[in-house]
């Protein structure tokens, strides 16, 4: 994180640079144009004839003389400029190591088969992404067939997140009343925000739309026991319809973020839906490296000096532990924490007196040297 701090601290040096030559440019240029133009107001309004040719050419002079150190000025402070980001690619050199083949194994992409699979989780991410066509060309590139049942639910996922962002909630609504019996068994409120939403867009309308609104309010029947209390906050926003909901207790209703927040819900059930993450597998595979790899470059430099070239032999298995946070914890699989390995229907996880759980090998092999007398987990 420091290494991050002290390139971010140069790039806002830049940046302010940038900002401040932007207005004294402007600045400039603006007084510029206003000389200009008042000179030529004046050959307009009195004629070359009747002014007075010496007074002309010396006003002449002096605003093409201004104009050249204006320029010149402006090409100083722009060089001086381009020595500030040729600091930010320095600082980026200093704090961040160039080469990490060191920690990356030569034939992790070798086969054919595991070409094909990062070329297939790369297309997924660009559907999911929206990035249709990009996604097609590499197909064809890459010679990765895709099915279009695969394709389908990515085309309507974006094509409904498209709606919203527009904040048009018809198509979500479509899809929410489509999958209402699957969206009730994973618990979710997806549809009901969208009719909330929907209903306080009416709202936003003013008086005009009271008797629209009112007939809008049937949909929440089906969901008047799960969501009671939200149901007669915005039924009580209709008593100030005529005086503007921005101007009653009730102009929270308003606020711009909850579209936001929609297409999230929307993003993460109809992906639970699909029995997919939120987020991409090479989203996921890409943050967890950002977080792996300086570790993996310390231990790296630790290994090489102290000459333990046998430590990490670059197989399937990391030289240590990392702690990449519960947000990339994906395993369901148990993972005894005595032998490290995962449990299986032969070696189940039992559960102790203590309230720990192991592996039945793990407490087979402490069983038999007498250690459990005394937990030490």
């Amino acid at each position: 994180m420091e290494q991050c701090a002290c390139v971010e601290r140069e790039l806002e040096k830049v940046l302010h640079r940038f900002v401040m030559y932007g207005h004294q440019s402007e600045e400039r240029l603006d007084e510029l144009l206003r000389s200009v133009c008042e000179i030529r107001g004046q050959l307009v309004a009195f004629g070359v004839q009747d002014a007075d040719l010496s007074v002309l050419s010396q006003t002449m002079a002096q605003c093409c003389k201004n104009i050249k150190e204006t320029v010149q000025m402006l090409a100083s402070r722009h060089k001086d400029i381009h020595g500030s980001v040729s600091k930010v690619g320095k600082a980026i050199d200093r704090n961040f190591d160039a080469e990490i083949s060191a920690v990356v194994a030569e034939t992790v992409w070798d086969t054919p088969e595991r070409q094909k699979y990062l070329s297939e989780t790369i297309v997924e991410h660009l559907y999911r992404q929206g990035m249709l066509s990009v996604a097609e060309d590499l197909c064809q590139e890459s010679g990765v067939v895709i099915d279009m049942s695969m394709k389908q639910p990515f085309l309507e996922l974006n094509r409904i997140l498209e709606a919203l962002r527009m904040q048009d909630l018809r198509p979500a609504l479509e899809w929410a009343v489509t999958n209402r019996q699957r969206l009730l068994d994973l618990n979710s409120s997806l549809e009901f925000k969208l009719h909330r939403l929907y209903f306080i867009s009416l709202l936003s309308g003013g008086i005009g739309n009271q008797m629209e609104a009112l007939q809008y309010a049937r949909h929440f029947q089906p969901f008047a026991s799960q969501h009671q209390r939200d149901i007669q906050i915005l039924m009580g926003s209709l008593v100030y319809l005529r005086h503007g909901i921005e101007n009653s207790p009730y102009r929270s209703l308003l606020e711009t973020n909850q579209w936001a927040e929609i297409c999230n819900i929307f993003t993460r059930d109809a992906c639970a839906l699909l029995g997919l993450s939120v987020e991409s597998p090479l989203s996921v595979s890409f943050a967890s490296g950002c977080m792996a790899l300086p570790v993996l470059m310390n231990i790296k430099q630790v290994i090489e000096q102290r000459q333990c070239s046998g430590v990490w032999t670059h197989k399937d298995e990391l030289p240590i532990e990392i702690d990449l946070g519960k947000k990339c914890w994906y395993h369901s699989v148990f993972a005894c924490p005595i032998l490290r390995q995962q449990t299986s229907e032969s070696n189940p996880p039992m559960k102790l007196i203590c309230g720990h759980v192991i592996s039945r090998d793990a407490l087979n092999k402490l069983t038999n040297a007498g250690k459990l007398a005394k937990c030490n987990l």
